[in-house]
């Protein structure tokens, strides 16, 4: 069999390219953040102190679990009426996977979806890698 240099050579490219896009995909990097995207639908009647109180003790967080990098949050208001009764979003930046492993069960966080779930009606969670 003969050997054929370039195609040997474009096949350890497309190797090396292809192992380089996974690890750029799944590992953290410091121009990538692990982005926790958190969105609450209130139950009907739960008044604007109930509100306020969850509101105040999410942002709370990030000053008692320190894997918490950046934490903001906001109330919808897209003209587009597109949210199905979602109203409020919290973003939660982690640096990587192992941190946001810490915060899942971590007692704070535990203590907090405590006082949220008697007025909850729905959540809506997606994490993502930035690009």
């Amino acid at each position: 069999m003969k050997s054929h240099p370039s195609l040997i050579f474009f096949a350890i490219s497309f190797l090396f390219s292809a192992m380089t896009e996974y690890a750029a995909t799944n590992e953290p990097s410091p121009h990538r953040a692990l982005q926790h995207v958190v969105s609450f639908k209130f139950k009907e009647g739960t008044s604007t102190v109930q509100i306020e109180q969850i509101e105040k003790a999410f942002v709370a967080l990030k000053d008692k679990i320190s894997e918490i990098v950046k934490l903001e949050w906001g109330t919808n208001n897209s003209p587009e009426e597109l949210n199905k009764g979602f109203t409020h979003c919290f973003i939660v930046t982690f640096k990587d996977e192992k941190s946001r492993s810490v915060y899942l069960p971590h007692p704070e966080h535990k203590a907090f979806v405590k006082i949220l779930k008697p007025v909850l009606d729905d959540v809506f969670v997606i994490d993502f890698w930035t690009e």
